[in-house]
């Protein structure tokens, strides 16, 4: 199993590039970062800095979307960081949620995102893509490569991931959602004509290693926040009775709106209708042995990489933990 770090891109930036470098020393293989440009600073300026002082550290946003930037810019910029650090980026994709609310706009729908992958993916190789009714390559790229990992956790969206995404990206940890989710992948996989063991998976929840349950429940709530963002949106368009499992459904029940002012950061506000349980569930805390318990479960349930979201206020501690005490046991 791989490991992975996740963090946004406040300033200032030379923090997030130490704990970047401090990631890969400490034995993780991959670097990912919010991508939400009014709320924090624009993440494809600083994966410049990352890769350069780091040497085997893959790079990518948790996820970027298909209507901030045109299709061709994002091409555009992993290729030129490729081109400049050989190929070390990843690019993950999604719908859209901070990104597009916080400017007013809507996620952007299934087809559009296809589309977009197909294109990026393709420009971004050096391969010739109809966009925009013409015939459109980026000329200079020579030898380039990159993976679209998909953000999903509805049965279209999973559908999609399974018939287009090199890999599906699973934003909870919970061990019966990653189960029915992955299942859900790899049929669609299956029935599309692909092998189903091609397609990386990842799960991305915050961890957060010591003894004090109540604070590292205060410092993880705000996932549930988030990932309840989601999920309104799964039962808007399903009911609560559609086939979304239900131990991802229930716990959104008391919530009453949210605020992007403090989305992903520790006391925020807007997810005190989380219960303990949800915590417990999606994410990894306790002692080193409760986060090797949980990997190990997720692991035999066919995740390649776990992503550590890395906001809360033991940011150091934590990447060492895992260096130290978890990481060995999954290598």
């Amino acid at each position: 199993m791989d490991f992975g770090v996740v963090l946004q891109t406040d300033p200032p930036a030379r923090e997030v590039v130490r704990l970047m470098v401090a990631a890969e020393r400490h034995g993780f293989s991959h670097g990912w970062t919010f991508d939400s440009v009014v709320l924090w600073q624009e993440p494809f300026v600083i994966y410049s800095r990352i890769l350069a002082e780091t040497s085997t550290l893959v790079v990518g946003p948790m996820v970027t979307n298909p209507s901030t930037r045109d299709w061709s810019v994002t091409a555009s910029l992993f290729a030129t960081l490729n081109d400049m650090y050989g190929n070390r980026t990843v690019c993950g994709i999604g719908r859209g949620d901070s990104a597009r609310r916080v400017i007013g706009q809507p996620p952007a729908d299934l087809a559009v995102l296809r589309e977009s992958m197909h294109v990026i993916r393709e420009l971004a190789c050096g391969r010739e893509v109809t966009y925009g009714g013409a015939p459109v390559r980026i000329p200079w790229v020579h030898d380039g490569a990159l993976e679209v990992w998909m953000a999903a956790y509805g049965p279209r969206a999973l559908r999609l991931v399974g018939e287009h995404a090199d890999g599906f990206i699973l934003q909870t940890a919970d061990p019966a959602i990653a189960r029915w989710t992955i299942d859900a992948v790899r049929t669609a996989a299956t029935a599309a004509g692909r092998d189903p063991t091609s397609i990386t998976i990842c799960v991305a929840a915050p961890a957060y290693v010591g003894d004090d349950l109540a604070h590292q429940r205060d410092q993880l709530r705000w996932f549930g926040g988030m990932v309840g963002n989601h999920v309104a949106d799964l039962v808007a368009r399903y009911g609560e009775s559609g086939p979304v499992p239900h131990e991802l459904t229930d716990y959104i029940k008391g919530r009453a709106g949210y605020d992007y002012t403090h989305h992903g950061r520790a006391g925020n506000p807007s997810t005190e209708f989380v219960p303990d349980e949800i915590v417990d569930r999606f994410c990894l805390l306790g002692p080193e042995s409760a986060h090797v318990d949980r990997l190990m479960e997720l692991k035999k349930l066919g995740v390649d990489q776990f992503a550590v979201y890395l906001m809360h206020d033991q940011k150091d501690e934590t990447l060492t933990a895992y260096g130290d005490k978890i990481i060995p046991q999954f290598r």
